[in-house]
This record gives structure tokens, C-alpha cells and sequence, in this order.
């Protein structure tokens, strides 16, 4: 079967173009052969931590893919725009009318987004691959409202290797009310050898 393949490339990207080329092959059959067949829950957890501490609109949904954390948020917070490095994502996540815009971008470059934008940034997977390291945050950062809410997930296992629990240290005169959640990445139907894994829900707010 293709899915478990294409989750451990996932976890083992190490570039922009390595992202870029996984997520063409696979946006068509993600949601079927990844979120629905894993019981992905991440979207889930994110969305119920946005809606629950008082998300506002404007939305940015970082790493949007498809469009996983639009669906279970856009009833309850909107607009929102999406962001992902993959074209072919997006093009998915436009069929299903979830989002205002769609943003083509590199989050480790600077992003064509005015200061101060949104009001609420959401991320559900991004901060999971190898590529994507703590430094993106200060972008994310730049384009919140004073007061924005954060909700975003960091692979467990990454955030101590990768420096995250050092980048956040380093923000503690920039962020405020910040605290970590440890919730399970898949539902029942788990991939092989990804039964026990899980992601940290990181909530703050711009100060």
C-alpha cells in the first residue's frame, strides 16, 4: 500500500524541493490514503485549541495542504487563508471552498505577507518536517496582530533535536500565555509503527 511509504518520506524530508516533489505525487489521494486512512487527528486537536481559547479572523493556516484544519475550523472562525510550498495541495484544498486565499510560499524564506495581518495562525504537521525548523516562527511572528493567538503542532520527537525548546525560550519577551499540549498524531487506525506517536500543540500569543 502507498500511504506508509509516502508517511515516512514525510518524516524524512530535508528540503524545500524534496517537500515540493513528495506532496505533487500525492495531493490527489492525500486526504483518502493519509488523513481519512490514519484517522490524522492533529487538524482536530488544532482546530478545538483555536476555537476554545477565542480564535479570531483573519486566519493563517500554515501548511494547509488540503485543507485538513479548515474543515473542522471554518464553521466557527473565519476567513482563512492557507499557505503551503505545495501548488498541487492547494489546487485540492480550492475545490472545497473552505478559504479566501491561497498562498503559494517557503516558509523558511520571507513571505510576500503585510506586518501584523492576522489575528489567528494555525499549523497542523508543518513543523514535522526535517526542513522546517524553529526559525520560521519569527516570519509567523511578523505577520500576527499584536495579541494573536497560535496554535501549532511540533512532532514530539523533533522539538528538543530541532531546537524548538530553545527558539521558544528565545521568544519569551515576544510571546505570552504559552503553553504545550502533548495529544496523539493518529486515531485508531495508525500506521505501522506509528501507534505511540505524537505531536506538542504549542498555544501562545503575540505579545
Amino acid at each position: 500500500m502507498r500511504k506508509t511509504p509516502h508517511l515516512d518520506a514525510a518524516y524524512a524530508l530535508s528540503s524545500p524541493d524534496d517537500n515540493r516533489t513528495l506532496y505533487a505525487d500525492w495531493a490527489q489521494s492525500y486526504d483518502e490514503t493519509f488523513t481519512e486512512a490514519t484517522g490524522y487527528a492533529v487538524p482536530h486537536h488544532i482546530a478545538h485549541e483555536a476555537a476554545a481559547r477565542g480564535g479570531l479572523g483573519p486566519v493563517l493556516d500554515v501548511g494547509a495542504g488540503t485543507g485538513a484544519v479548515a474543515s473542522e475550523i471554518a464553521a466557527r472562525i473565519e476567513p482563512i487563508d492557507a499557505l503551503d510550498l505545495s501548488p498541487e495541495m492547494l489546487e485540492v484544498a480550492r475545490s472545497k471552498g473552505l478559504y479566501r486565499d491561497l498562498i503559494t510560499a517557503d516558509l523558511t524564506q520571507t513571505l510576500e505577507i503585510t506586518d501584523e495581518t492576522y489575528d489567528t495562525i494555525v499549523s497542523a504537521g508543518t513543523f514535522t518536517h526535517g526542513h522546517v525548523g524553529p526559525d520560521a516562527l519569527d516570519e509567523l511572528i511578523r505577520v500576527a496582530r499584536r495579541g494573536a493567538l497560535f496554535v501549532l503542532s511540533v512532532n514530539a520527537e523533533h522539538f528538543g533535536a530541532r531546537g524548538f525548546t530553545a527558539k521558544f525560550a528565545s521568544l519569551a519577551d515576544r510571546i505570552t500565555d504559552d503553553q504545550i499540549l502533548s495529544r496523539p498524531i493518529y486515531g485508531g487506525a495508525a500506521p505501522k509503527g506509528h501507534a505511540d506517536d505524537t505531536t506538542n500543540i504549542v498555544v501562545f500569543r503575540k505579545a
